[in-house]
Parts: C-alpha cells; sequence; structure tokens
C-alpha cells in the first residue's frame, strides 16, 4: 500500500504509547463473537526475526506498552522470546487471553521472559461463557488460568464482553471474578464484527445502555470496596449521569474521541498496521512492515491519520447534532464504522439513549447486509427511532429514576 506523502507537523505530534499486537490468529477455542474469526494461523505471518525487528521498531518510536493477543498468543511457538524483547527494550507487557492453554509451567515462562499481567477473557457464567466461547470447560480453563498466573506471581485482571445473552449476568460474574484476586476487570461491549456480525442476536440493542451503564455503576461500588479497577472500554458511554464515576480516573475525567492512531496502534499477525487492532481491515490498514518502516506508516499512512484529521463536520446522525459532539466525536469509531460502513455515528451511546427515551423513544438495529466471511470484516446496519411500548415505556422511566436515587452526588457533574 503506497504512503499518503510527506509527514505532516500533526503526524509529527502525536505518538503511539500504547500497541495491541495479533502474534497469531491460531487460537484453540472457537468464540461465536470473535472479530478476527480466529482458528487458523495466517499464511504469511511475521517470522521470528521479523517480528523482533518489529520489537525494536517499536521501541524506537517511544511506545510504552505492548499487549500480545491472538487468536492465542501462546499458541506462536516464539511468544515467550517475543515477551523477553519487549521487556528488554524497555517497555511493558501484558496479555489478553482466553486461558484455555495456560498451564502453571506456561505461566511461571511467562514470568521468566518478564510478562507483567494477564487478562483473561471471561463472557458470562459458566454455561454461556462456554457456549459463546464454544468449547466445553473454557469457563472453568479461564479460572484455572487465573490461578496458574497468580500462583507464578503475575497479577490478573479480566476482560469482558457485555453482549444479549450475558446482560442480566454480569453483576453475578462480576463477583466471582472480584473473587479470583484480579486487579482489574475491563468491559465493552460486543461489537458486529466478525462472526458477531453472522449472529446478530448476540448484540445488546442502543436502548439497552440505559441497562448497562447503572450496571456498571453499581459494579464500581463493589469494585471500589474491593479494591478492583473498572476500565470501560471505548465503546462503553458516553455522557450519562455515570460517565465521571467510571472514567473519573482518566486525565479528562470523561470518555474522550476515537484514540486510534494518535495514541494507540494495531499489529495483524503478517504485519499489517493499523490505528487500533479492532478496526476493519480493509479500510484501516495503512500498511504493512514488510514494505515500509513502522515509523513512516504512522506518519505517512492516510487510514491511520482520519482521527488526526476528523471534524464535528465528519460527523452524522445523532452524532452530528449532540451537545457532547466536539468532545466525543462519536466515540468509537470501530462500533460504528463496522454497523453502517464509516465511522461517525455511535448508536450505543448513554446520553443518546436517555435524551430519547425522555422523547418517548428508542433506537433499534437490524442487520441488512451480511459479512462476507474474512477476518475483521463486517456486514451492514440499519438503525430506526421507534415509540416505546406504553408498559415499558413507564417501566424503563421508572428504573432510571430508581437507579439515580442513590448515585453519588460526585458523579452527578456532566462534563
Amino acid at each position: 500500500m503506497p504512503l499518503a506523502g510527506p509527514s505532516r507537523d500533526v503526524d509529527r505530534k502525536w505518538r503511539p504509547i500504547y500497541a495491541v499486537w495479533e502474534l497469531t490468529l491460531k487460537c484453540d477455542l472457537a468464540c461465536r463473537h470473535c472479530g478476527s474469526r480466529a482458528g487458523r494461523a495466517r499464511p504469511d505471518e511475521l517470522s521470528p526475526a521479523e517480528a523482533l525487528d518489529l520489537v525494536d521498531q517499536m521501541a524506537d518510536l517511544g511506545l510504552k506498552e505492548v499487549t500480545v493477543i491472538g487468536g492465542e498468543a501462546y499458541l506462536r511457538k516464539d511468544w515467550v522470546a517475543i515477551v523477553r524483547r519487549i521487556r528488554d527494550r524497555g517497555m511493558q507487557c501484558s496479555m489478553t487471553t482466553g486461558g484455555r492453554g495456560i498451564t502453571a509451567e506456561l505461566a511461571r515462562e511467562a514470568k521468566d521472559a518478564g510478562l507483567m499481567s494477564v487478562s483473561v477473557s471471561i463472557d458470562g457464567l459458566r454455561e454461556t461463557h462456554d457456549r459463546l466461547r464454544g468449547v466445553k470447560g473454557s469457563f472453568d480453563a479461564a479460572f484455572a488460568a487465573l490461578g496458574h498466573l497468580r500462583a507464578a506471581g503475575i497479577p490478573v485482571a479480566v476482560n469482558t464482553q457485555i453482549g444479549a445473552t450475558s446482560l442480566r449476568e454480569i453483576e453475578a460474574l462480576f463477583r466471582e471474578v472480584v473473587a479470583a484476586g484480579v486487579h482489574s476487570w475491563q468491559v465493552q461491549l460486543t461489537v458486529a464484527m466478525g462472526r458477531a456480525a453472522d449472529q446478530p442476536e448476540l448484540l445488546l440493542q442502543p436502548y439497552q445502555m440505559l441497562e448497562v451503564m447503572p450496571m456498571l455503576a453499581r459494579c464500581k461500588v463493589h469494585a471500589d470496596e474491593h479494591r478492583v479497577r473498572i476500565w470501560p472500554g471505548n465503546n462503553v458511554g458516553y455522557f450519562g449521569p455515570y460517565e465521571s464515576m467510571l472514567r473519573g480516573q482518566l486525565p479528562q475525567g470523561h470518555m474522550a474521541s476515537c484514540g486510534a492512531g494518535r495514541t494507540t496502534l494495531g499489529i495483524e499477525a503478517n504485519g499489517d498496521i493499523k490505528g487500533c487492532p479492532s478496526l476493519p481491515t480493509g479500510e484501516y490498514v495503512g500498511g504493512n512492515v514488510r514494505d515500509h518502516s513502522l515509523q513512516a506508516i504512522w506518519e505517512q499512512s492516510k487510514p491511520l491519520r482520519f482521527t488526526r484529521d476528523r471534524t464535528v463536520d465528519d460527523l452524522w446522525g445523532d452524532c452530528r447534532d449532540c451537545y457532547y459532539a466536539d468532545v466525543c466525536r462519536a466515540g468509537c469509531s470501530w462500533t460504528s464504522h463496522v454497523l453502517f460502513g464509516r465511522p461517525g455515528n455511535n448508536p450505543y451511546c448513554h446520553h443518546r439513549a436517555l435524551e430519547k427515551l425522555r422523547e418517548g423513544k428508542r433506537e433499534r438495529l437490524a442487520a441488512e447486509e451480511a459479512a462476507p466471511g474474512e477476518p475483521f470484516d463486517h456486514g451492514r446496519f440499519r438503525a430506526w427511532d421507534e415509540a416505546w411500548p406504553e408498559d415499558e415505556l413507564e417501566q424503563a422511566r421508572r428504573v432510571v429514576d430508581e437507579d439515580a436515587q442513590w448515585l453519588d452526588p460526585r458523579a452527578e457533574e456532566n462534563v
């Protein structure tokens, strides 16, 4: 892929501090909601020498932290050597995993290599998790992995996708997660990419943000009691009454616009570079490290520049005229692009759901066009507003009012 031209001041101003690196697409699970459709290794994955060279380029570019993922990172034979090189070059290194193959021995090897933290993916209680992950016993294996990692001296966290099949189990799951001794819990919404695009029934409807956000606020109270950090992903929000409560630890104290290509970097196993690991391959890969240096791709690739150049004029739909438009810039580009084929209008927004509720309306989504079946692909959805059924409208308003009654007064101030 040709580069866009000389580096501009804005391209040199922004530098990636955090990268998520897919070491291999090979996986030992068969997750129904997997955006990359992981399973088999890519035929053109980076060689060991190419991978270590990429580590050096990341360090030279100034990255501070690298999270290795897959597929399953530990299914790549040289993954421990890659972790060790990341640490030797002065960067932090963590891993996100389904945990199925993490044994006590593997955990000790990871500790010896310098792995600093591991987040294990757990998406519901036992039956729901196993069904979503496509392998019976994967729930128990995930919790066993947490134990092996802790025994090896590696701090552990859990990450959870919130979807239609798991929503009502999340609070119960979180209690089990806390009991497992985690330091953090990251949550994000299931997004219509990859296999999830094939199964729209796994997705929340946008109006269900009215349930999601107060539920996470209740979890936050429990988390604070046990000194567990809750980290809402970029597609969880935005700017409702719980924003400061859930994101007060961020520099701005609230959600900011999409950081893809400004502070974050995504790397596919074949060396393709994106501004965010979750973004669709076809539209957002800016180059490959076999063809250009990482620095050249970062500074001169048009697909990595899209948030550096984004203005309110690039927004559309409800996001275009939103009170928070200039701060939020439609939130997570990944979420909106895989729904509508372009960023700039994100229906999964708490503020938006509350505004529609006041008008007696709610927003719904339905699939219109199937995904082609490639890694990081997507179909096409349509969104529309409908009137709340009268009995459900009164119930929704009552629940929102009841949730607001216990809200910490310090969290009531919107940004």
